[in-house]
């Protein structure tokens, strides 16, 4: 106390000797709070044994129920159970702390301060201490802690996102077949349109077979002469609200048919947003917005990708918790997905769309709608070479992208696959050593390519064209299928005749169903029932599985078992352990 006596100052506002212990007891707190080895020590231990605990702010039902009494360790917190209580915590039903032993803290930081255990003025130092953990270094560290499992758990669920959004973009084409879209609603009537095979719309309507007018009978009749009038054997049903009703009756209506017809469940996601798009509107000026969903969600059936490149991929539901992330990373992201699939399955310069050009390597907006002005003015591309003469597209363009377009009947027939036009001397010395011409790869006769170049070795034949041998195996399998689709080895989606209900659904049912999301947890599953069915990963294989993706994508078609159904909550639990 004398010490401090030394220290009280009017003018300073240190009126006091407790005045000047505060001061010197907050000048340690700072002191302690800066100290880099001190925050790393606590951070290491947050890391290592901290405990994130929840607890319920209400007693209110809500989704969070199972963190309304809940802790976990850091090290070991799931990415999406962050997320979940993250978001509990912002709608105000959880409270979220972090938890360590701040015995274990207090006793290292004061062995570090003070190494004589009988100095006089311990226990102010260890009060100091104490103020400076709780008050300055633990909410920083606590802060830190949340920050660092967010941003953990964020890029995460855009990692999860952009391979969901790639799966649905690579979804197999269902081509040449004449489609009707489906739109469901209530109230609004549901909106019909008839597409031709290549996606322009013939026909359109609006019925009203559910609620509130439930004129099935007048509906079946409109669609029935439509199914009739354009031979349609596939109806694509967006799976928005009021889509089970609708599959009902549709489902109805086939079986007083004495055609095959068929439907589909699609994903409808953003159709809406499409809809009262600026490129809709260019697309369909004279259509009312309405009609314009049930367009898109027949053309998601014949084409995925050339569909879905129109919409925000945000706007397409298959992440988890998409809504929280951040949005600049998530766009980076999903746009170089979207870019990848285009790509990977290419676009022909006769029928791509402006959207599909301008997620070309190499083709920005304006040099898209530029090759859509070259194609209308001059007719259709005979030769990938012609892209040199579209406005804008200079040399380094046209390196980029060349080998991502395809022309169906081009005069040269290496134009309809991947091999660059900068290997295309290359591809011709190589068929000219194995006996073969560009004719053979026109007519598709070239079956025993494999062989002639096993009989010489694929060393050798690299070495004799002065190329890497990666590359000469990439030119042979593009040049084995000239057009090839990637996306057609996948797995179609599920075509359905009949409608099932969750009252019909019983444990030990072996079902077929398309994978509609797939998450940290397990994926979810259209089993033909108004809501997915839930296949949890411990339910996936009968070894660990750390990551459902590693065993399922959007998109497939699997065979699963019901292992459980919850009629109160409208609940079906699956299994891939058949």
């Amino acid at each position: 106390e004398l010490e401090a006596k030394k220290y009280t100052n009017e003018e300073k506002e240190v009126d006091s000797i407790e005045d000047a212990l505060k001061g010197a007891r907050d000048i340690i707190a700072e002191i302690v709070s800066d100290d880099a080895k001190i925050r790393k020590y606590i951070r290491d231990i947050a890391l290592r044994e901290g405990i994130v605990v929840t607890k319920n702010t209400t007693k209110e039902k809500s989704v969070y129920d199972m963190y309304y009494d809940y802790s976990e360790a850091v090290k070991s917190m799931a990415p999406h159970r962050t997320l979940a209580i993250n978001r509990g915590e912002k709608e105000n039903f959880l409270k979220v702390k972090l938890e360590l032993n701040s015995e274990k803290i207090l006793n290292h930081i004061v062995n570090e301060y003070v190494k004589d255990i009988n100095y006089k003025n311990k226990e102010e130092i260890m009060t100091s201490i104490d103020d400076s953990y709780k008050r300055l270094i633990f909410p920083s560290i606590e802060r830190e802690i949340r920050n660092h499992l967010t941003e953990i758990a964020q890029e995460r669920a855009i990692s999860v996102f952009g391979k969901n959004i790639k799966s649905l973009l690579l979804q197999p084409p269902v081509k040449d077949n004449v489609v009707m879209g489906f739109d469901p609603a209530f109230r609004t009537g549901c909106k019909i349109a008839v597409v031709d095979e290549n996606g322009r719309l013939l026909d359109y309507t609006t019925v009203y077979p559910t609620e509130p007018q439930n004129n099935v009978e007048g509906a079946k009749k409109t669609l029935k002469e439509l199914i009739e009038k354009y031979n349609i054997n596939i109806i694509s049903i967006g799976n928005g609200t009021a889509s089970r009703e609708s599959e009902k009756f549709v489902s109805d209506m086939i079986k007083e048919m004495d055609r095959e017809v068929q439907y589909v469940i699609v994903n409808e996601a953003g159709a809406s947003v499409y809809s009262a798009s600026e490129l809709a509107n260019e697309e369909h000026p004279d259509i009312n917005v309405s009609i314009r969903g049930a367009i898109s969600i027949a053309r998601r059936l014949q084409d995925p990708l050339a569909e879905l490149v129109k919409i925000d991929p945000k706007s397409i539901g298959v992440g988890q918790y998409q809504h929280d992330l951040n949005k600049k990373r998530l766009e980076e992201v999903l746009g170089g997905v979207v870019e990848d699939s285009v790509n990977t399955v290419g676009v022909d310069l006769n029928t791509g769309s402006y959207s599909l050009f301008e997620h070309i390597a190499g083709i920005s907006k304006t040099i898209a709608k530029n090759i859509i002005e070259y194609r209308e003015e001059n007719g259709t591309f005979t030769s990938r070479a012609q892209l040199k003469k579209v406005k804008r597209l200079g040399p380094q363009a046209f390196t980029q992208c060349a080998g991502f377009m395809r022309i169906l009947d081009a005069k040269n027939p290496l134009d309809n696959t991947g091999v660059h036009p900068e290997s295309y001397d290359i591809c011709k010395k190589m068929l000219d050593m194995l006996g073969y011409s560009l004719e053979n790869i026109k007519n598709r006769n070239i079956d025993d390519i494999d062989k002639k170049v096993q009989e010489i070795g694929i060393k050798e034949l690299s070495e004799k064209l002065e190329v890497g041998q990666v590359t000469l195996k990439d030119i042979i399998a593009e040049i084995k299928k000239p057009g090839r689709d990637p996306r057609e080895e996948g797995i179609k989606p599920v075509l359905r005749t009949d409608v099932l209900k969750i009252e019909d659904i019983t444990d030990g049912m072996i079902l077929k169903g398309t994978v509609r999301n797939v998450v940290d947890f397990g994926a979810f599953v259209d089993i033909g029932i108004k809501n997915d069915g839930l296949v949890h990963k411990s339910q996936m294989s009968n070894t660990f599985v750390k990551d459902p993706m590693s065993i399922v994508t959007v998109g497939d078609v699997i065979d699963v078992k019901v292992i459980g159904v919850d009629l109160n909550k409208q609940r079906v639990s699956l299994s891939m352990k058949i």
